[in-house]
């Protein structure tokens, strides 16, 4: 038997496929709150509800999202689909957990296109900007708490990459490898870790990286793909190497357009990575969208479908768990000096100061779904707009 077919089997088949991918169409459809927040639901409804996934196999996806490179909530999502029916179930529940929220950013983003020079859109978005920011800052400070603890070295890699990424407005790609390599020497040096699994997680899907192609759909698909190997945990993670590379290196977005496409992934469910999919529509239409999105996920199923049979032989590797440590660190960091960088971008009057500051104190304080926080925003801006 195979190692797919091994994997497979574990799983008794209590829901059939079509039952399975409804299930991740519909949370794809109405899933809010981040990627823990999803997480949390897969576990609640297949786990503890409808028994379609053991517990051993919820939990070992879920480290392998903490691992591995992409957005936490979709690999743990198109992991699950493997083991319930190998690379047709990831494939499959990819698909439905990742379609819904595409399709509604695409309508976002037609109607941003169509009526983004409009007064009311611009004052929507004047409120949702500065909402964003405080948002982003919550995010940050629930990463930091969770992935840093006390440990002296995570928190100076996490310092260097925030005050770089502040100061810089940049993704330094070989800061993340670093922060890596430096975390890796210091804690797990006097064990080999065996090349077979190094190389599978980190170079196998930058490989496809060099094909010899041309063309902006092409190079749109290259660049978020590139991105999606650096996606550690949460999809904000990915927010400092965009900004550089859209705002700044290709010139597709301005800095008001990258604010308003990080809002219109608050604004909708799923994984909030598709924010690339609105930066896609603004450079190439729906053509571009497409391509964004697919090399943002694309990583995520290779490290799935390539990754999943040897998954138990390299996931509990001291030097692996270091190297992955201390990049999460670093995109930590990193997310932090990107608070920095928008701020300057959406906070600029009094304002956008108490909207921001307002928003970051209810967040803390109460659980009010992010959503519902945007849409209040958006009023706010629309009446200020017109006051």
């Amino acid at each position: 038997m195979n190692p797919e077919a091994k994997l497979v089997s574990r799983e008794t088949n209590r829901a059939s496929l079509v039952q399975f991918v409804g299930y991740f169409l519909w949370l794809g459809t109405v899933g809010f709150g981040g990627p823990i927040a999803l997480a949390g639901l897969m576990q609640q409804d297949l786990v503890d509800g409808r028994g379609w996934v053991r517990k051993d196999d919820y939990l070992e996806g879920l480290v392998l999202a903490q691992l591995a490179p992409g957005p936490l909530a979709a690999q743990l999502a198109i992991y699950l689909g493997y083991i319930q029916a190998g690379t047709l179930g990831a494939t499959a529940v990819g698909v439905a957990f990742i379609l819904p929220s595409f399709l509604m950013v695409l309508a976002i983003s037609v109607a941003y296109v169509r009526f983004g020079g409009l007064p009311w859109m611009q004052g929507m978005f004047y409120g949702i900007g500065a909402t964003v920011i405080g948002i982003i800052t919550r995010s940050a400070f629930k990463l930091t708490k969770l992935t840093l603890g006390k440990d002296k070295l995570l928190w100076g890699i996490f310092l260097v990459l925030a005050v770089s990424t502040a100061w810089t407005s940049r993704e330094i790609v070989w800061l993340f490898l670093l922060g890596g390599i430096v975390n890796l020497v210091a804690r797990a040096l006097p064990t080999r870790l065996p090349a077979r699994s190094a190389v599978s997680l980190f170079i196998t899907p930058g490989a496809l990286l060099k094909l010899a192609t041309s063309g902006v759909l092409v190079e749109i698909f290259l660049y978020f793909a590139k991105a999606g190997l650096f996606v550690f945990g949460s999809g904000l993670a990915v927010v400092p190497f965009l900004y550089g590379g859209v705002v700044q290196g290709h010139h597709w977005l301005t800095d008001h357009q990258f604010v308003d496409a990080v809002a219109v992934a608050m604004i909708t469910p799923g994984p909030v990575v598709i924010t690339v999919a609105f930066i896609g529509y603004l450079v190439a239409g729906v053509a571009g969208a497409a391509a964004a999105t697919l090399g943002i996920f694309l990583p995520v199923y290779l490290v799935v479908v390539l990754l999943a049979p040897s998954y138990k032989r390299w996931a509990k590797h001291p030097q692996l768990n270091a190297f992955v440590r201390g990049v999460t660190a670093a995109a930590t960091g990193a997310i932090a000096g990107a608070v920095i960088v928008l701020a300057r971008r959406s906070i600029y009057d009094v304002p956008t100061i108490l909207i921001c500051s307002i928003s970051i104190a209810v967040l803390f304080r109460w659980k009010v779904p992010e959503p519902i926080l945007i849409a209040c925003a958006a009023v706010i801006g629309l009446m200020l707009h017109h006051a």
